[in-house]
């Protein structure tokens, strides 16, 4: 058993952001090589990582599941999550970083800021994590920091901090000169060290103007370093380094870095970077959680009140693995914890640090923590355990609502009720993947974030349990939508049968709501309601009453049974009974009114849409943007890169079904394509027509 060395000060909690095949999963090995937790660096394609360790992962070279690993660098503890980079496992990334207090985005030196790249980044604003950025692959034919760093300004908007210059260009790169130390740091011929020394002399004058520009960035945003900066003309490594801490931790600015993960050059400068530059647990806010009707805030001291989010579940045949972030206090073996959202007690079993599939005891876990413990029995993803003296609900982790559903069915009826126990325990594990019954079919519905994301749920039920199963044809989740709203709409609920009767008279607007600002997550249910009632002719109760209603009624629309979203309900009047009312009928009163009101208000069909962006060679460009018209997309733009061109569409996620064998056969497999949400748009009716008997 290991003996704990957390002083809250001194950890790290970092997650790996990028796009699929940016080399985040290479990073995180050559840290892991780097830190002397690993002895040999392993290979993505060679199947050989610690964190890409689900035989699916590695048949498919790809990072599907979050994996948090640890080490140890400058004397600090480092917590690190490597998140997959594929669109469809970004709620893995929307759970990782709910947990984190700093990142490392991982950008290609070539392609520099790609769509999924945007997407996490997106992500983790609205968590608030700090970055740094590395630009990866430095060594591959047509990188270039400089357009890498201007598509980071460009695409993100945010403030590049470029604190290195390359020494060498593509496969001549070697190094790279520290412009805050001012110092060049060569890789040699073996990859397991490298030498500082003086900045080239060939090099020295594009350097000594780098630095001036750095400077200048960081005393425009930074008040200290401007007064220094006004009284010298010039700053010091101290102060610049002070500087670029408070902008990294406020995010007024980004340090950017730049190596080759491949080659293992810039690793040891990386994280060195994450140990002055992103923050500990001490130094990030309290954390805030719900007791009762009031908020409370939690500092991360190992003496306060215990309390911690569980953001990941791994439900085995011989047990459940639960990942825990302890937020603040100190968790022992044995100890009892109250699940603060079920009001059920748990006991801790063993504690563990996680080494991706391999883990090692603790004997206790306090705040900063990433941990994982055996013992816990209802706790899922989401959940907050907490001292039972003090109990506090932390905010959970937001899951998008999935848009692709298949049937599944089991391969002989003796295996059905395996089959549901399987689906319960994949559905345990990733809370995106929703398991239904269709109503019409009696049909069992996966229902997920992509065509990838349910061929690995399926694939792992195979693999994982031993079942027979078949899988339907991909099936999109549409939304239905008020075009043109009504106003007025009366409603009289009034129920007499024998005993208390119901009584409830509400008078309703609709209209279209704007549409999100957050194009990803436009579709999910985008829902206003609002009280106009004057006089007290509604009580309040009752108006909250009226909106649980409506709510219900938002399930089925009246043009396809889908749920509705988008649209804004005002209660503008209405009248109750002195006996008869209660907020059961003025529930039922909102959810029939509702139901009227969209049967007589302008509906449309929504689709979830995709931007796409195909990277072809020159000669194929024809073929691929004929193709992309024939799946009713819309071409925004393309850009010529060294012998290929990249087209950028948006195409409704339906058309996307297999088309990655339809774009190798027409460029002879050398095209690639990536996509990420863009939201929902109107369908033809056709096209829904043709889906539906599809």
């Amino acid at each position: 058993m290991r003996t704990h060395l957390n002083t809250s000060t001194t950890v790290r909690n970092l997650g790996i952001l990028a796009h699929v095949d940016a080399g985040k999963t290479t990073v995180t090995e050559r840290i892991l090589y780097a830190t002397g937790a690993t002895h040999k660096r392993g290979e993505v394609h060679n199947g050989t990582t610690v964190t890409d360790y689900d035989p699916q992962e590695r048949d498919r070279g790809i990072t599907i599941f979050a994996a948090a690993v640890s080490c140890t660098w400058d004397g600090h503890h480092v917590n690190l999550i490597d998140t997959p980079g594929h669109v469809d496992f970004s709620d893995e990334v929307e759970r990782s970083l709910r947990v984190l207090d700093g990142a490392v985005a991982v950008f290609d030196a070539v392609a520099g800021v790609e769509p999924q790249s945007e997407s996490v980044w997106r992500q983790a604003d609205r968590h608030g994590v700090p970055r740094l950025v590395f630009v990866n692959k430095m060594d591959r034919v047509g990188a270039d920091l400089d357009r890498a760093v201007a598509s980071v300004q460009e695409r993100l908007h945010v403030v590049p901090l470029v604190v290195q210059l390359p020494i060498g260009q593509e496969d001549g790169f070697r190094g790279t000169v520290d412009l805050v130390r001012m110092r060049a740091l060569v890789w040699g011929a073996t990859p397991d060290s490298f030498e500082a020394g003086p900045v080239p002399g060939h090099l020295y004058e594009e350097a000594r103007r780098r630095r001036r520009l750095l400077e200048e960035r960081v005393a425009e945003l930074h008040p200290a370093a401007l007064e220094e900066y006004c009284a010298t003309s010039a700053l010091s490594a101290a102060t610049l380094t002070a500087a670029l801490r408070d902008l990294t931790r406020s995010g007024e600015g980004v340090v950017v870095l730049c190596g080759s993960a491949y080659r293992n050059r810039g690793i040891e400068p990386l994280l060195d970077a994450v140990v002055s530059y992103l923050p500990s647990p001490a130094d990030m806010p309290p954390v805030r959680g719900a007791h009762g009707a009031a908020v409370e805030e939690r500092a991360a001291d190992p003496a306060a009140p215990f309390a911690a989010l569980a953001f990941k579940v791994n439900a085995t045949a011989t047990g459940r693995l639960t990942c825990l972030r302890v937020y603040s206090g100190t968790m022992r073996k044995g100890d009892t914890v109250l699940d603060a959202g079920t009001g059920r007690t748990e006991r801790i079993g063993r504690i563990l640090h996680v080494q991706a599939d391999r883990h090692a005891e603790v004997d206790r876990a306090v705040a900063g923590d990433i941990v994982a413990v055996v013992g816990l029995k209802g706790t899922r993803a989401g959940s907050t355990l907490c001292a039972p003296e003090a109990p506090l609900v932390l905010e959970p982790p937001k899951a998008a609502a999935p848009v692709v559903s298949v049937a599944v069915e089991a391969g002989s009826s003796a295996e059905t009720g395996r089959l549901s126990a399987a689906l319960a325990r994949l559905v345990e594990e990733d809370p995106s993947l929703v398991v239904r019954t269709d109503p019409e079919t009696g049909q069992t519905v996966l229902s997920g974030m992509g065509e990838l994301h349910l061929e690995v749920a399926v694939e792992k039920i195979r693999r994982s349990h031993g079942l027979r199963i078949t899988a339907g044809r991909p099936r999109v989740a549409y939304r239905e939508t008020v075009v043109r709203g009504v106003s007025g709409l009366v409603y009289r609920h009034v129920k007499q049968d024998g005993g208390a009767g119901q009584f409830a008279h509400v008078v309703l607007d609709v209209e279209p709501l704007a549409p999100a600002p957050d194009a990803e997550r436009a579709g999910d249910g985008a829902f206003e309601f609002r009280s106009a009632v004057v006089g007290g002719r509604v009580p309040q109760e009752y108006a909250r009453a009226v909106e649980a209603g409506c709510r219900d009624a938002l399930a089925e629309g009246p043009l396809g049974g889908h749920p509705v979203t988008g649209l804004r309900v005002t209660l503008t009047d209405g009248a109750t009974h002195s006996k008869d009312s209660s907020e059961m009928a003025f529930r039922a009163a909102g959810r029939f009114a509702l139901r009227e009101a969209l049967r007589a208000a302008a509906m449309e069909l929504l689709e979830p849409v995709a931007e796409i962006v195909v990277t072809v060679p020159d000669d194929a460009v024809g073929g691929v943007l004929g193709d992309l018209a024939a799946r009713r997309g819309r071409v925004s733009g393309s850009a010529a890169r060294s012998g290929t061109t990249a087209v950028t569409a948006t195409v409704p996620l339906a058309e996307l079904f297999g088309y990655a064998s339809r774009l190798r056969s027409r460029t002879q497999g050398r095209g690639t394509f990536t996509t990420r949400p863009a939201g929902y748009a109107p369908v033809p009716v056709a096209a829904y027509q043709q889906a539906q008997s599809g």
